[in-house]
């Protein structure tokens, strides 16, 4: 039924696909459906079926912040690459969902446009980053978003503003309201010097690869950071560093990161995640809050 209804809509799909290469942590899980609308009209049309038939699906980004810990997804994931149309217009840039943030924030600087720079090191699509407020260096994506157009639960594309979206650190309206999606966004960044753009960027880059696991598949920082402290560094005094169950590894690099080290499944990494918050919470009386999403 679901097969008959995306090729009668003639949207791009592959049955019993594998999400390998969907997902940074490079987890080879199989799903029912992968689904890839080539615009918003065609992503409605499709979740307005999936939801009006009680079909399980999820809408994926680049997969850069989620653990599939499943042997199978039993379902359909949409994912939102082809929705990347962008337009730049002095300081305001107006950008789908499906847009990569990274490439993004390397466009906008080589234009001597400031306020992405955060981001050159942050793989995900611009939708997923808003829903979590994706951030570094002490930045996130909410102090440039000026208004994000969403699709809500009765299927209407409407115009949210910053304002209206509850940002906080690594949190935002829609990781409250799973059934808002966001399509787009308008931001506003400041002109700036180039050449001290791109000398900042380039700083952190070096930095980013002596401190970071770049060369191994992860999905970045696992916990977030608790107030006034490191995640990375409770993890590390706790002697966790190169713990390791099946493929799955605590970076010697940076204890904030766990690594795939050769065929990690989601549940190796899962694991892995509690016996640090066990520890860490032993040793400090700290919760550690994940900031990466388990899809079992």
């Amino acid at each position: 039924m679901i097969k008959n209804f995306i090729e009668k809509s003639s949207i791009e799909y592959y049955e019993n696909a594998s999400l390998k290469k969907y997902n940074t942590y490079r987890i080879d899980v199989n799903c029912k459906y992968l689904v890839l609308p080539k615009n918003k009209e065609e992503l409605r049309t499709l979740i307005k079926y999936l939801t009006s038939k009680e079909e399980k699906f999820l809408v994926l980004g680049n997969g850069s912040n989620v653990i599939f810990a499943c042997d199978y997804f039993d379902g359909i994931i949409i994912l939102l690459n082809k929705l990347n149309k962008l337009k730049i217009e002095g300081e305001i840039i107006e950008v789908e969902a499906g847009y990569s943030l990274q490439k993004l924030a390397i466009e906008t600087s080589n234009l001597g446009l400031e306020g992405l720079e955060f981001a050159t090191g942050i793989p995900g699509l611009v939708g997923a980053s808003i829903a979590m407020n994706a951030g570094a260096y002490k930045n996130s994506i909410s102090e440039v978003v000026t208004s994000v157009l969403v699709m809500n639960p009765e299927f209407e594309f409407v115009t949210m503003s910053g304002e209206e979206l509850d940002f906080s650190y690594r949190d935002s309206f829609f990781k409250k309201n799973k059934n808002y999606y966001v399509i787009g966004a308008k931001l506003k960044l400041v002109q700036g010097e180039k050449q001290q753009i791109i000398e900042r960027i380039s700083k952190r880059r070096v930095k980013r690869l002596e401190t970071q696991p770049l060369d191994m598949p992860s999905a970045g920082s696992v916990f977030r950071n608790p107030e006034g402290m490191y995640a990375g560094e409770l993890i590390e005094n706790c002697g966790l560093k190169g713990f390791s169950i099946g493929g799955a590894e605590i970076s010697e690099k940076h204890a904030n990161f766990i690594v795939n080290t050769g065929g990690a499944t989601g549940k190796e990494i899962t694991q892995v995640i509690e016996r640090v918050k066990k520890e860490v919470l032993e040793k400090y009386d700290v919760e550690l809050i994940l900031e990466q999403i388990v899809i079992d």
